[in-house]
């Protein structure tokens, strides 16, 4: 029989006090017994507000004493998903967390090392991180599915919405709209999930600003066009276009393409009308994508190949293919001479079954689009946006750069491995003379694969993950790292076969980081490598830190290029696999996706502070410039931001 809500509330009271007063060797004893009453509470009718009651006292109690939980300051809120998801204590903990930082933001509570405001923007992330969690949806695959501690993550999200300023969560979806739609991703999900949130939140607290702001955005995925927004069935829409006349035709596609091109984002619509013109009028194919003169000469060269490919690939299921068809065609990559075989392959090709049902489960069911529909709708996509595959939730930067890579300057490679690893399961790489398959590996940097990511990347990624694997296996043992040897054979010749590192190869210790330093500039600055620019990007190492500049792990990210930014600064910018290239990385430093001369998918940073992350890059020993006349004032500051940062995991000498 459930005990009474009272009897619980006096006896998580009872088992805090016994916690405050256990001494500070003996807090794990009765860390339990906190633990038992709270995870009673949280079913309560009204237990939340009751553990939020004691909220101020769980710090300085012991509650989070010797655990992750324990530094407010260094808590993330991407973790904090799977916390809330996970069986057990993590979830308990994890709501106890979320209340004392609530705590903090209403003022219950100061924390030495975390302000209010500080607090509040914790908590205003974690939700905007977790819309999925915040707004469960109610469809019956949600059902089925369904995470055990799905009703309490609601019931606590909606708990601080409650005490927390829904406008200031509103502003917050907003700006996060802004500065991932500015990233041009590929996979849209997570954007078009906060734009419908943030639709739903605007209707009962609505402010004119918010409202205009969102308004775009809305239009881009529901319909921007006159016709497209009364028309919101594509059905009924399609019966509306059949009927226009010329001109007509051509104010809707400049309507649709405009939106598309301003946000990244297409509208199911956008799709109906590009299959129809494809059949009835073609030459009004370039205002439908909004091309430059570059794309529509392109595109006048391969017509006929892009409207068979409208027809097999371009659904209203795939209308973010759209976007990357109008790049692809101004980037010139159907000139590249394996492209258009390597496409018409992809059309026909016998995908294997277990690929196929995992293509599948990148679109809704009942859309009637193949396999193969889905397949070349992603080729388009991934040839288009280069710069716009990420990585997902999975350990496998390696990959999505690689990928990113071949995309940009090396099409033909890339049309060769996805259909090898679609149809046949296997991938092969030579490496030092011996062949690797990549079907005879298992394991990998994610042998449990996270499948929320792109169609190529379904179906490149699990090959290509476990080959470098392997790879970085065979040079384990050298005594150097295996980076050196592994990216060129990984990626491509063009790598260079020059090779720095922060780090001592047998102790492990950072030595002679000046010259480090100096090698870097002399190697890329403008200023100190006598103008020898690069020619294709460069795959280096770079440590990810936190907003508290603490050392989260090592990451792998390519330099596009390196120029002045539009204040006159020079500037590194930079592919990140990251979902999110435009993290706080502590030290003030925050890499910007946009208005520092950035282009789509880019991300940049001042060049030394991106020179304080980096731990490893290429360079080409017969196109060094000058190391020694690199300022020691420079090198002072680039030292004094590692040392203060990442460093301070490290041993220098």
């Amino acid at each position: 029989m459930p005990q009474p809500t009272g009897v619980i509330v006096e006896r998580f009271a009872k088992a805090i006090e016994d916690l405050e007063q256990a001494q500070p060797f003996a807090k794990s004893r009765y860390q339990t017994d906190v633990y038992q009453e709270a995870n009673r509470l949280i079913d309560m009718e009204n237990g939340l507000e009751h553990l939020f009651d004691h909220a101020h006292r769980f710090e300085n109690s012991g509650v989070f004493q010797d655990g992750p939980w324990e530094s407010a300051d260094k808590l993330q809120p991407p973790l904090v998903a799977g916390s809330l998801k996970a069986k057990g204590l993590p979830m308990i903990i994890e709501v106890l967390s979320e209340l004392r930082m609530l705590a903090i933001a209403k003022g219950k509570y100061t924390n030495p090392t975390v302000s209010a405001q500080m607090a509040e923007e914790f908590l205003n992330e974690v939700m905007v991180l977790n819309l999925d969690l915040l707004f469960p949806d109610a469809s019956e695959s949600a059902r089925i599915e369904k995470n055990e501690n799905e009703e309490r993550t609601s019931k606590l999200f909606q708990f601080l919405i409650d005490h927390l300023s829904s406008k200031e969560l509103i502003k917050t979806l907003i700006m996060e709209i802004e500065r991932l739609t500015a990233q041009r991703p590929i996979m849209i999900k997570r954007v078009v999930s906060m734009i419908e949130t943030a639709k739903k939140m605007l209707e009962s607290e609505s402010e004119e600003e918010d409202k205009s702001a969102l308004k775009g955005y809305i239009a881009a995925i529901e319909g921007p066009s006159t016709i497209s927004n009364k028309y919101k069935d594509v059905y009924a829409y399609r019966n509306q276009i059949k009927g226009l006349a010329r001109q007509e035709l051509i104010s809707e596609s400049v309507s649709l393409a405009k939106s598309m091109r301003e946000t990244g984002l297409v509208a199911p619509h956008h799709a109906t009308l590009i299959r129809l013109l494809s059949k009835r009028e073609p030459g009004l194919i370039p205002y439908a994508l909004g091309l430059n003169t570059k794309g529509i000469a392109n595109l006048e060269e391969h017509q006929d190949l892009v409207i068979q490919v409208i027809k097999a690939a371009i659904f209203p299921a795939t209308r973010q293919a759209i976007y990357g068809l109008a790049l692809l065609l101004e980037r010139g990559v159907l000139s590249h001479s394996p492209v258009a075989p390597g496409l018409r392959r992809l059309v026909e090709l016998d995908i294997r079954p277990e690929v196929r049902n995992a293509l599948f489960q990148t679109t809704q069911q009942g859309e009637g689009v193949t396999a193969n529909s889905i397949l070349v709708a992603g080729t388009l996509q991934v040839l288009g946006q280069p710069l716009g595959i990420g990585q997902g939730f999975n350990p496998t930067c390696q990959a999505a750069r690689g990928m990113s890579l071949w995309a940009q300057h090396a099409p033909g490679v890339l049309l060769e491995i996805i259909p090898r690893a679609a149809r046949d399961g296997d991938l092969d790489f030579t490496f030092e003379g011996a062949t690797i398959h990549s079907k005879d590996l298992s394991g990998g940097l994610a042998p449990d694969l996270d499948k929320e990511l792109d169609p190529v990347s379904l179906v490149l990624v699990p090959h290509l993950d476990r080959i470098y694997s392997e790879m970085m296996t065979r040079v384990a043992l050298r005594g150097e790292d295996g980076h050196r040897w592994v990216n060129p054979a990984f990626y491509g010749d063009w790598v260079q076969k020059g090779f720095s590192s922060v780090f001592d190869p047998i102790t492990g210790y950072i030595l002679d980081y000046p010259g480090f330093v100096k090698l870097f500039y002399a190697t890329h600055h403008p200023d100190y490598n006598d103008d020898y620019e690069l020619i294709y990007p460069n795959p280096v190492g770079i440590f990810i830190t936190n907003v508290h500049g603490k050392l989260l792990g090592l990451h792998a990210v390519s330099i596009n290029r390196i120029s002045k930014d539009p204040k006159g600064e020079y500037r590194i910018y930079f592919y990140n696999p990251n979902n999110d290239s435009s993290q706080n990385w502590g030290q003030s430093i925050e890499p910007s996706v946009a208005g520092n001369g950035e282009e789509e998918g880019e991300s940049s940073l001042p060049f030394h502070e991106f020179t304080s992350r980096l731990y490893a890059f290429h360079y080409n020993p017969y196109e060094q410039g000058e190391a020694y006349a690199v300022e020691p004032e420079i090198v002072t500051t680039v030292q004094s931001l590692s040392k203060e940062s990442w460093g301070r995991d490290y041993t220098w000498v």
